[in-house]
């Protein structure tokens, strides 16, 4: 069911306009637009005790807090953060897998991010938990982990010279002597030519801000097939187009973008598949799990194995290709199988309640079949069959 909150709009023109249909007065802030999600989600969950609530298109300054204030006790997620997070770590690790190498060595990978909105940050924060937990999950493997970033905003290169730093974004800012010789507020180019990263990945907004000369930069990555993921949408906002990635780059690179765009043409019979990542290869899976599993908070361990299991779909011969993610004709089958994993970390992390007629204790001992067929039976129930089916 979907729900609009309307809190008001700072746009003058709109508020003074008599055909406007939203609230005509200035947004609420702080305190009074607190009050009234928490009133909403009060209610929701009064009205609906085991609803999940999935949370879209907030305000980046409102996205992280409201998260952080609902993920503990109720069960949501929000799906700019942690679906585009869990779409594109999926796609970071299929990259790894592209070049030969198992997916564990995605620790070792230099990315470089463009962009630190809450789709950015979501990014940085879910790619640093997977190389953390590949380094064994204690806090010192998330402090190593936060070496392998390269955080780039609107004012360039992230350190710890800037003088106010977000704080979403505080953990991403590079040493001083950790620098490569660049200075706070480098640029893109330079910050490419500097790391010569494994992945460049944006999340800006900023259409064709990969341009060409960050492109050719990228030809000198110490990586045998790097990766170039442009996923802001639409279209126009994409960092670039998947013809200008394999034209600039080379025909050996892994593309993938948030928007649709065709496959290229390379000559000699190859082509440069130009991967999208939807968020609706994660979030169905995410919500039938929580759901059939009986798990009342989503946790970043159930979020982290929709991402792993995403990432192992794809057949390592489509993978040598370059294709990193499956067919939206595939998302029901993608569907029951991250809804699996998920069920699977919840029942891992002693989070699963039970659902119908499977309570916590039957669920512990079931195999990773009984799950699959489990998330099945569940799937085609007609209470849940609509939350999954395909794309109009």
């Amino acid at each position: 069911m979907p729900v609009m909150i309307d809190v008001g709009t700072n746009n003058k023109e709109l508020r003074e306009n008599p055909l406007y249909l939203g609230l005509q007065q200035p947004r609420l802030e702080g305190e009074e637009y607190l009050s009234v999600i928490d009133e909403f989600m009060e209610a929701v969950y009064t009205r609906w005790p085991n609803v999940i609530v999935q949370f879209e298109d907030f305000q980046s300054k409102w996205a992280f807090k409201l998260l952080e204030r609902y993920r503990h006790t109720c069960r949501m997620f929000n799906d700019d953060i942690q679906g585009t997070a869990g779409v594109a770590v999926a796609g970071l690790l299929g990259a790894v897998r592209a070049q030969g190498l198992p997916m564990s060595d995605f620790a070792k990978q230099k990315i470089v991010v463009v962009g630190a909105g809450s789709a950015g940050i979501g990014v940085l924060n879910s790619a640093r938990q997977a190389i953390a937990r590949i380094l064994g999950g204690t806090d010192a493997s998330y402090r190593e982990a936060t070496k392998n970033f390269w955080l780039i905003d609107k004012m360039g290169l992230v350190t710890k010279e800037r003088v106010h730093i977000d704080a979403d974004a505080e953990p991403f800012a590079r040493d001083p002597e950790a620098l490569h010789g660049l200075k706070e507020g480098a640029s893109v180019a330079e910050v490419v030519e500097a790391v010569k990263p494994d992945v460049l990945l944006g999340l800006s907004g900023v259409g064709g801000i990969f341009n060409q000369e960050v492109l050719e930069m990228m030809r000198q990555s110490t990586s045998a097939r790097p990766a170039i993921f442009a996923m802001s949408n639409p279209t126009k906002n994409a960092e670039c187009t998947a013809e200008q990635a394999f034209k600039h780059v080379g025909p050996h690179i892994v593309f993938a973008s948030g928007s649709p765009f065709t496959d290229v043409e390379l000559g000699g019979g190859k082509i440069g598949h130009a991967n999208q990542g939807n968020n609706m290869y994660l979030f169905p899976g995410i919500g039938l799990g929580s759901l059939v599993s009986g798990a009342q908070i989503i946790s970043d361990g159930m979020l982290q194995a929709a991402a792993e299991c995403l990432a192992a779909y794809m057949k390592d011969e489509e993978v040598e290709e370059g294709i990193i993610f499956p067919s939206i004709s595939s998302i029901r089958d993608i569907t029951k199988h991250v809804a699996a994993a998920v069920m699977t970390e919840a029942i891992k992390e002693g989070l699963a309640e039970g659902y119908r007629d499977k309570d916590p204790k039957e669920m512990a001992e079931m195999s990773q079949e009984d799950i699959l067929k489990h998330v099945e039976l569940n799937m085609w129930h007609p209470k849940y069959s609509a939350l999954v089916s395909s794309p109009r």
